[in-house]
């Protein structure tokens, strides 16, 4: 049987069962040639006739062109597709819905465009989910929370629009949610502070209007990412020793009042940034507040207090 680089057949039935070509990789194979991973061309549709395909990984490539061929979601035992770091133009095929068996789809950083795909929220077995760095537009369907086994959702730098849907909540085993560099509205849902495994939200850089919900404070969330937004009203004072964020970014809102005493009650806050909002008041004495940089604070209406100027 012949042997071709990156192509691996099933030894059943002899059929080609796994695609792996991945550009800028370590392969010694391209060690000795001299020649990082560089490719060009398109995804020919051929590729549909091997129905016996698991996985496609065309990946890292930069110079692959051209569409994904729709005809991928007639592959009944697709499982991956890989995608990443390439120059596709077009849609994601709007039938994807499909593969029923699909556990990753991961086409990020590529020059995809058209409405996300309605029939996306069918992939029950979909675990991994990465359209990062597209022009992909319309709104999240309101099912999202269909997709049951999802544990990454990263859909950030796309044109997408309308509300967080609050099925997201549904979602039992989802740890990263980065919708991120959009153009969403609303309000964010309260329930996605009630999830028991979430612990990245980035929702920076949209058009998210309505209050911090109460519920992200004192829940399993430790990258907390809402700067560049429309929010307003007040930081919730419910911080308590449950609270432990690595990352608390509001900056850039429109915050007001004064920044609520019980943040001293947190585990841990490691990185906070309340700036260019329109806090008022004095910082609160001891930790998180003694290791923080002033610009954590700046461009307030009235704040005072370490690290700004003393209150008067």
């Amino acid at each position: 049987m012949a042997r071709w680089y990156g192509v691996s057949c099933d030894p059943i039935t002899h059929k080609v069962a796994d695609i792996n070509l991945r550009g800028e990789s370590e392969d010694p194979l391209f060690e000795k040639a001299h020649r990082t991973g560089y490719m060009t061309g398109t995804i020919s549709p051929a590729i549909c006739n091997l129905e016996r395909l698991s996985s496609l990984t065309i990946a890292d490539w930069q110079g692959i062109t051209g569409p994904i061929p729709s005809c991928v979601t007639s592959l009944p035992f697709l499982r991956i597709i890989d995608l990443v770091g390439n120059k596709l133009t077009g849609p994601i095929p709007s039938d994807i819905g499909r593969l029923s068996r699909l556990t990753v789809l991961n086409v990020a950083e590529n020059r995809l465009s058209g409405w996300f795909p309605r029939s996306l929220t069918n992939l029950s077995s979909l675990m991994h989910l990465d359209l990062r760095n597209n022009s992909i537009y319309g709104t999240l369907p309101t099912n999202f929370g269909k997709l049951r086994m999802l544990s990454r959702a990263l859909l950030s730098r796309n044109r997408l629009t309308g509300r967080i849907p609050y099925s997201i909540s549904y979602i039992y085993r989802l740890s990263d949610l980065d919708l991120s560099l959009n153009k969403l509205s609303g309000s964010i849902p309260p329930s996605l502070g009630n999830m028991h495994v979430l612990a990245t939200l980035n929702l920076d850089g949209n058009n998210i209007s309505g209050t911090i919900p109460p519920s992200l404070i004192n829940s399993r969330i430790n990258i907390l990412n809402l700067s560049k937004n429309a929010i307003e009203g007040y930081i919730p004072d419910s911080f308590n020793e449950r609270s432990y964020f690595m990352v608390m970014d509001l900056s850039h809102n429109k915050l007001k009042g004064r920044i609520p005493k019980s943040m001293s009650s947190a585990t841990f806050i490691g990185h906070l940034d309340v700036s260019h909002n329109h806090l008022c008041g004095q910082i609160p004495a001891g930790s998180p507040f003694d290791h923080l940089e002033a610009s954590s604070f700046t461009y307030n209406d009235c704040l005072c207090g370490k690290p700004l100027k003393p209150c008067h």
